[in-house]
């Protein structure tokens, strides 16, 4: 297996990136979550830059390896190691930390790690900040864009400690990724992945506002048994593939 296999799935809007999470260095946890994957037919796996992890992922699966890291040098090291695809963000974690990123910032992280990837190419996908005002969201779309890059992602950032029960809070945490989706899809012709709160119930919506791809971590990662994370996984590809088939039946 190789990048191709998720450029197709996303090229059929049913791509599923199933995330270990940037700063989980749990080694079994991530085994689990990439055998979750790999037999639930999932698109690919995110996992963090830790060298050693990646070496050992790459051993263990051939499916697309996509390695997530805010450091440049991180990035290019991971295709060194063999990873298939790198993602330049998974903000959240350091939100928590009260850091956040301007699209300056972002922009001049992805020329540095441009620049040092030099003439050795690879499926680049580049978070959206969620914090960022739409109009700027868009704007650093568009630019990225031009640059070349394959896939951004989108994210929410939600902080309000008052959230709802059942299908209400869920829906409540997906709100601002999804509605950063429906405005991007609006005004960039690149692929889009929704991230963040993204699970079986909230999949669907990320589809129906633009999505080509979806992006799923705590849903899964957070799960004690191989089996849940399997059954979580198996229900998001599903998903996907409705989507998919819906496409195909409105061409």
């Amino acid at each position: 297996m190789s990048i191709e296999l998720f450029r197709q799935h996303l090229t059929e809007k049913r791509a599923v990136k199933v995330i270990a999470g940037i700063d989980n260095f749990d080694i079994e946890n991530i085994k689990k979550v990439v055998m979750s994957a790999q037999e639930s037919g999932a698109s690919a796996v995110d996992i963090c830059a830790k060298p050693e992890i990646i070496s050992e992922i790459r051993e263990m699966t051939d499916m697309p390896i996509f390695v997530s890291s805010i450091v440049p040098s991180e990035l290019v090291k991971a295709v060194e190691l063999g990873a298939d695809a790198i993602e330049l963000g998974n903000f959240d974690v350091l939100y928590k930390k009260g850091i956040s990123f301007s699209a300056e910032q972002v922009l001049s992280l992805v020329n540095e790690t441009l620049e040092m990837l030099g003439d050795t190419r690879v499926f680049f996908s580049v978070t959206i900040p969620g914090e960022l005002a739409i109009a700027e969201q868009i704007e650093l779309a568009r630019k990225l864009e031009t640059m070349g890059i394959d896939l951004i992602q989108t994210e929410g950032h939600f902080s309000s400690s008052n959230i709802s029960e059942g299908a209400r809070g869920l829906m409540e945490r997906a709100e601002l990724t999804l509605s950063n989706t429906i405005e991007l899809s609006r005004n960039v012709d690149m692929p889009i992945m929704t991230a963040t709160a993204i699970n079986p119930t909230t999949a669907p919506f990320a589809f129906a506002a633009g999505a080509s791809a979806i992006g799923c971590g705590s849903c899964i990662n957070k799960m004690d048994s191989t089996l849940s994370m399997m059954a979580t996984t198996r229900s998001l590809v599903e998903i996907a593939s409705r989507n998919a088939q819906k496409v195909v039946e409105l061409v």
